[in-house]
């Protein structure tokens, strides 16, 4: 989970949102959302436990159209985009450093590196990322524990007034809750190898729920630390603020290697995505015949030609679009496929009333509500602010269903 997101959407955030009260709710309620989905998931996960993610959940629950349709999403948008998001943001830390290096060149030979490391070896790809992740939540707790070097503080006012209640339900802090919700992404991915868990049943939901709940406590914490160092007003659409952070702490010289570090820590996002990925587009290869092709495996069990196609989804993603647009693509299209996914808690326990379920969600039948509730309004104010990125992504959506079809009527013929 912790990657892209929490050291580069503050800056966005604070374009649009003034209030430091309102920037740290962002990171609370966002993480209150994505518990909700955790525990819709946890459910859903241990009754039908396999690979997959919501292409399984999806069309297990609803209809195989469904399921294809969110295998589709998760294979452009669902992590091609994420992948590309975390190779710029990697590129952009660097080039704060380095100015000279072409930052989309960089960022392309970084996913191009990850896609041969994983198409080679699945254990070496997995020593690698949890190496990473573990120096990742490292430099978090450092960045939090920095708070305590600040010599010249941002006045900051964490008591609500009335204006700050009015931000909470604005159009601005709905929009925000996009980026935040992309921050997020990853409280669900145990869901995508759940058939390679061990105990899924037992252990599934622990993962869900554990890593949401730890993820909301160090967002909020690290975000807090970005808003105490730098004015909102610094912070204003920058893409790099964890650099800006580490050298109003500690000087330009620190900051820079700080900057560096998170862009070597940001490997393991890009990482995190090029391996869990294509293992969706395998379990579609499998599925349907006429895309059988991203099923085959090497002699090492990876999915080379899921990873390919992934590969090529990404590259196209650095070179045309910019951040704030892909991220803004991947957050919208992500908020309607978790929201269907939550909203089968409802129609598995409506069709299979009698069914013994593994794990049974706490708080049903509210905090799926909570989930959908909080995801319509967002969408809605989205679609309202972003007309054109929000087409784009049901555009997205519509070429699956057109894909799904001819598909069919190739393999019927």
């Amino acid at each position: 989970m912790i990657g892209t997101g929490v050291f580069t959407s503050l800056g966005f955030q604070a374009a649009v949102i003034d209030s430091a009260f309102a920037l740290l709710m962002l990171w609370l309620v966002g993480g209150a959302i994505a518990f909700c989905g955790a525990l819709a998931y946890g459910e859903l996960g241990a009754a039908l436990p396999r690979s997959g993610g919501e292409y399984h959940l999806l069309g297990q629950i609803y209809h195989p159209a469904i399921g294809f349709l969110a295998g589709w999403v998760s294979a452009t948008v669902g992590f091609a985009a994420p992948t590309a998001l975390a190779a710029v943001a990697l590129a952009k830390y660097t080039t704060a450093v380095f100015p000279q290096l072409p930052t989309n060149h960089l960022a392309a030979s970084v996913v191009l590196a990850f896609a041969l490391i994983h198409a080679h070896s699945v254990r070496v790809g997995s020593y690698f990322q949890n190496f990473f992740t573990a120096l990742k939540l490292l430099v978090v707790l450092f960045f939090i524990a920095a708070v305590a070097f600040v010599e010249h503080p941002v006045p900051l006012r964490l008591l609500p007034t009335p204006s700050d209640w009015a931000d909470l339900v604005s159009a601005p802090f709905a929009v925000s809750l996009v980026y935040v919700s992309y921050a997020y992404t990853g409280w669900n991915a145990a869901i995508y190898i759940a058939g390679e868990l061990q105990q899924p049943q037992r252990n599934l939901p622990i993962a869900l729920f554990g890593s949401t709940l730890l993820v909301t406590l160090l967002y909020t914490a690290v975000n807090f630390v970005f808003l105490y160092t730098v004015p909102t007003s610094d912070l204003a659409g920058k893409i790099e603020v964890a650099f800006l952070t580490g050298t109003r702490i500690f000087g330009s010289a620190i900051g820079n290697v700080l900057s560096l570090l998170v862009a070597l820590l940001l490997l393991s996002t890009v990482s995190a995505m090029v391996f869990v990925g294509p293992r969706i587009l395998k379990v579609m290869g499998e599925d349907y015949p006429f895309l059988s092709i991203l099923a085959k495996v090497s002699g090492r069990q990876t999915p080379v030609y899921a990873i390919a196609f992934q590969t090529v989804v990404t590259l196209s993603f650095i070179y045309t679009a910019s951040f704030e647009q892909a991220m803004m693509y991947t957050g919208f299209v992500l908020m309607l496929l978790t929201s269907l996914t939550v909203a089968g808690v409802y129609v598995l326990r409506r069709r299979y009333p009698l069914k013994v379920l593994p794990y049974r969600m706490w708080g049903y039948p509210i905090t799926p509500a909570i989930f959908l509730l909080a995801n319509l309004w967002i969408l809605g104010f989205v679609a309202y602010e972003k007309p054109m990125e929000s087409l784009v992504s049901l555009l997205i959506v519509a070429a699956g269903l057109l894909i799904y079809k001819i598909g069919l009527k190739q393999t019927s013929a």
